[in-house]
């Protein structure tokens, strides 16, 4: 696994970067996860741009370069990430646009799908809320004597090859953690605005964010075009693991179906 290891000079971890790939007027803008890259969504966007879509994959604020730069964010910059990445794609012509995200990705796409024109969300392993710990309340002022929580053991990888490949930080920033708590308490409250297609995904088998989270996401959305795609064989990481194809079809399958009548 490739730990966030840079140079002064390296600001962006060699093959974290985000990526563009140009095709058609559908746009598909994918969002990654806490405290990983771009990379890790990279597969994803590479199968919908063969399948003919334009496809923006977009690096949120504070990641990708440094453990550090995550405690000078706040929630609101992930969000803004992703709306720059939408302004980008509709300030060149691009549409109609839907925007899938992983984990935290998932979480932010939910949420601007709630707030944005957008002709569909794809949600996958997102969060409806962290799991309980004592110190969660205390995590504001914690983060002014302690900086980070270590991560203990792997990531929730099944695939070795992607394992291998593993970009994130070796850390968890507690004020970015804070920064999460935060969002997924505002996500809670506007997920009944939320009125486009959505397709949400989740592995059985996510240890980082149990399953349940995907069936309290699904009663609390307003729209009534909402769909569960179950997957057996992967850990949280679901775009870089073994049942990866399974979502990328039904990702396919959505932003065809969702984008038909809006091109």
């Amino acid at each position: 696994m490739e730990t966030a290891r840079m140079t002064a000079q390296q600001r962006i971890i060699p093959s974290a970067e985000p990526f563009f790939f140009p095709a058609g007027k559908t746009t598909c803008l994918l969002v990654h996860g806490f405290t990983a890259t771009p990379k890790e969504m990279r597969w994803m966007g590479e199968y919908l741009h063969h399948e003919g879509f334009t496809v923006l994959g977009v690096r949120l604020a504070g990641h990708a370069t440094r453990p550090e730069d995550l405690l000078r964010v706040r929630w609101e910059d992930w969000l803004a990430s992703v709306e720059d990445g939408w302004h980008v794609l509709r300030s060149a012509g691009y549409g109609p646009i839907v925007v899938a995200g992983l984990s935290l990705g998932g979480a932010l796409s939910l949420l601007f799908g709630a707030r944005y024109p957008v002709a569909g969300v794809i949600a996958i392993a997102a969060p409806y809320r962290l799991r309980r710990h004592p110190l969660f309340p205390l995590l504001r002022p914690l983060s002014l004597v302690k900086r980070y929580f270590p991560k203990h053991g792997p990531p929730d990888l099944r695939d070795p090859v992607a394992l291998r490949e593993r970009i994130a930080y070796p850390v968890n920033p507690v004020r970015a953690v804070a920064e999460v708590r935060d969002l997924l308490a505002v996500l809670r409250e506007e997920l009944p605005r939320v009125q486009v297609p959505v397709l949400l995904a989740h592995s059985r088998n996510d240890t980082y964010v149990p399953p349940e989270n995907m069936e309290h996401i699904y009663a609390a959305l307003g729209t009534a075009d909402k769909t569960k795609v179950w997957v057996e064989n992967s850990g949280h990481i679901v775009t870089r693991d073994a049942d990866r194809q399974i979502v990328f079809r039904a990702a396919a399958a959505f932003v065809r179906r969702v984008t038909t009548q809006k091109a």
